[in-house]
């Protein structure tokens, strides 16, 4: 079947109300896929839930980096995906796809369940010489086990395939908000591997300028290797994203992930992907304006990087 004849959603609501993609620097592109979720579907429906959330922000220069990346950002739409192919298949088209966006633009991509990230990597990676990247991951889950409850390969997976394939750096591993149940030898895989994990236990209470010891040390971790930023939006308790196909209490808060994602807009970011919206089970849009506001914060630090605007928050 020809890639044209996917079905996919040509959507007239583009993030921010941006202009279609063209040549701009940045990108916006959808992964509509939730073939492998293990709870609640529905996340393929995420990518038009952030969209249409965004619109409140599309005239707004962010408070901290006093920037708009609107017209700097093109919307390139949702991938065409064969969603009811077998996971291989679907992660090749992922990945061929974000490979031909990645060569033009800096992109954020807006899923879809956690598998699609392992072939952003994929894609990533080989844009960026074969080198193995940093990796930050906000997340409820670790995505480290190896198995997807018997199936070899899934959204719980998928960080354990990345450090088996040599696609991301254990040492420059960084794992935030991890708090689900789990046999040691996943929950605690990256760390074992030399990684670094932040549990929400450990973040409990913290926020403004007691989360600065966290930031300097995942800054002293990553460096300036290329990294990039995997936003699970179940890092997030439940009563600030109820719609999501695992949700699992005790999470972090809003205000605490944009201050991470604030003050570490200087690192060597490559990409992004915010993944597992299910709009369904949301509630009055908390979750999509949760994934929106991130999205929309990564988007404006990385402007004000380019632009060489770009001071310490």
């Amino acid at each position: 079947m020809a890639l044209g004849q996917f079905a996919y959603a040509n959507h007239s609501t583009r993030f921010l109300a941006c202009e279609p993609l063209s040549d701009q620097p940045f990108a916006v592109a959808g992964v509509p896929y939730d073939g492998v979720v293990t709870n609640r579907p529905g996340a393929r429906f995420g990518p038009q839930a952030i969209r249409s959330a965004s619109l409140m922000l599309c005239d707004g220069i962010h408070p901290v980096f006093d920037v708009s990346p609107l017209e700097h950002l093109g919307d390139a739409l949702d991938l065409r995906l064969p969603n009811a192919s077998p996971l291989d298949e679907v992660r090749r088209h992922i990945e061929t796809q974000a490979a031909e966006l990645m060569a033009r633009h800096h992109c954020v991509f807006l899923g879809g369940d956690h598998s699609v990230t392992l072939s952003l990597l994929r894609a990533a990676h080989a844009r960026h010489g074969g080198q193995p990247l940093a990796l930050v991951h906000f997340d409820a889950h670790c995505d480290t086990w190896t198995d997807h409850f018997g199936e070899p390969s899934g959204h719980g997976t998928w960080t354990y395939e990345a450090l088996q394939e040599g696609l991301v750096s254990a040492a420059h591993t960084v794992q935030i908000g991890i708090r689900s149940a789990g046999v040691r030898a996943a929950r605690e895989y990256v760390a074992d591997q030399g990684g670094q994990i932040f549990t929400a236990r450990a973040l409990r209470g913290l926020d403004g300028a007691g989360l600065q010891p966290v930031i300097g040390a995942i800054r002293d971790r990553i460096g300036q290797r290329p990294c990039y930023l995997s936003l699970d939006i179940d890092c997030l308790d439940p009563a600030f994203a109820p719609g999501t196909g695992t949700p699992e209490p005790g999470g972090m808060t809003s205000s605490q992930v944009l201050t991470l994602l604030e003050a570490l807009a200087d690192l060597n970011w490559i990409g992004m992907d915010c993944v597992e919206v299910a709009p369904a089970y949301d509630h009055a849009e908390l979750t999509s304006n949760a994934a929106a506001s991130f999205v929309w914060t990564y988007l404006c630090g990385q402007v004000a990087r380019r632009l060489g605007r770009l001071t310490e928050v």
